[in-house]
């Protein structure tokens, strides 16, 4: 169900649809995601592990984004130092509480929680291009 409201852009609070162009199909894809801003800089975490989303984010590092009415073309790269990931995936999971079940520290967890199962969970960061 939420795949199919995001495909339309209809998102609750904090959700938005995130279309990249398919690695094999060449076709665009469009699944929900929840971005999230540390320290300034706007992120795009991967909860349920390296899906298909990311395989194709990392393929085209480009995409569209959108919330409500406002759709942005944006361009990603996948954060490769741990700490900076682990410390983005523990903000994730504490603002985040639907995706705690799936991910194997707590938001009170330390950093070092998020440390050890950080590559299971992959980061972008992302900015707004025009």
């Amino acid at each position: 169900m939420m795949a199919w409201l995001a495909r339309r852009g209809i998102t609750p609070g904090g959700v938005a649809s995130l279309t990249v162009v398919g690695r094999t199909s060449g076709e665009p894809r469009t699944v929900p995601v929840t971005p999230i801003a540390v320290d300034g800089i706007d992120y795009l975490v991967a909860p349920y592990g390296p899906v298909a989303w990311v395989h194709n984010l990392r393929a085209a590092r480009v995409a569209t984004l959108q919330q409500g009415r406002r759709m942005q073309r944006i361009e990603a790269r996948e954060v490769t130092d741990a700490a900076t990931a682990a410390r983005v995936l523990q903000r994730y999971v504490q603002k985040t509480p639907v995706v705690r079940p799936v991910v194997a520290a707590g938001p009170e967890e330390p950093l070092e929680a998020f440390e050890a199962i950080v590559a299971e969970h992959p980061v972008f960061a992302y900015d707004v291009s025009a």
